[in-house]
């Protein structure tokens, strides 16, 4: 298998996560889980609200993935929003979370799967 076949590979991946938790998980509310989490750290009276505008947020993260523009600033961002995401969750909603404290060992290799796939 090729490099480019393989990276192109991993950032449709990568992509796809941001597309399924945006679209699927908050735009359509398929898993209330993920709008308990926001109302838990913001709020319930706005956790509708604001989970929607969050999907939307990792919608235009998946474009912009595709789209190859500034890649690795793109990453960084990747990087900082779901590492301090995971922090939060971490210490304020463990309990909420699919996995509890593990959710924060994949959210690190997935940002190492970020990093590894824009850097190296």
């Amino acid at each position: 298998m090729s490099k480019p076949f393989f990276q192109k590979t991993i950032t449709y991946l990568i992509a796809g996560v941001w597309l399924v938790n945006g679209l699927y998980c908050k735009v359509l509310n398929q898993v209330p889980r993920h709008q308990e989490i926001v109302g838990a750290i913001l709020g319930t009276e706005y956790a509708p609200l604001l989970s929607q505008l969050i999907g939307f947020s990792e919608i235009i993260m998946a474009i912009w993935i595709l789209s190859g523009f500034e890649k690795r600033v793109n990453s960084i961002l990747q990087i900082a929003v779901v590492l301090t995401m995971n922090f939060l969750e971490f210490f304020l909603v463990r309990d909420l979370l699919m996995w509890g404290g593990l959710n924060f060992l994949f959210a690190l290799l997935f940002c190492g799967l970020v990093y590894w796939n824009n850097f190296k």
